[in-house]
């Protein structure tokens, strides 16, 4: 009689048995789904790293555009984005790279091209002005100043990275 207890019968053999076969299959399949979802958030963010623009004797103290590359990817596509900055050297001798990005639309900006307004970076969709250090003159549509690139000095040559926006009005 004590063997009868723990026998297994030929259905619970069956259930468990196609229990476990149809648990590794659904496994089997759902694994490389979730790896091709999952795939991009697990992998480091391109496009953080460091972009040389110019050599650090080219930037004076009267702002000049300088065009350069990014990689960046999106999930699965790498490529390369045109960025621009405005760079310039501050009375300290800083470093100031600003981004040509209008805060008000998306326009791009340009240096000193308002006859009426000189030595402002002026945005000509909707006439936003800004003044040299990237702040944005009140009463004009800009709510924001232009953001400030990251950047460093390595071997003579200027090294840019993302545009942080500033909270200052």
């Amino acid at each position: 009689m004590s063997d009868n207890k723990h026998r297994v019968t030929r259905r619970q053999f069956l259930n468990y048995t196609l229990t476990g076969v149809g648990g590794f299959m659904a496994a089997g399949m759902l694994m490389p789904m979730l790896r091709f979802a999952f795939d991009p958030i697990l992998k480091d963010e391109a496009g953080t790293e460091m972009v040389a623009v110019a050599d650090v004797k080219e930037i004076t103290t009267e702002p000049k555009r300088f065009d350069f590359k990014v990689k960046v990817k999106d999930a699965w596509y790498e490529s390369e984005e045109p960025k621009s900055a405005w760079v310039y050297k501050d009375e300290k001798g800083e470093i100031i790279a600003l981004s040509p990005i209008c805060k008000h639309l998306g326009c791009t900006v340009d240096w000193n091209t308002d006859k009426e307004h000189p030595n402002q970076f002026f945005c000509p969709c909707h006439y936003g002005r800004y003044e040299k250090d990237g702040t944005n003159v009140p009463g004009t549509p800009p709510q924001a100043p232009l953001d400030r690139y990251e950047y460093k000095v390595k071997d003579g040559k200027l090294y840019l990275g993302k545009a942080k926006p500033r909270k200052e009005a």
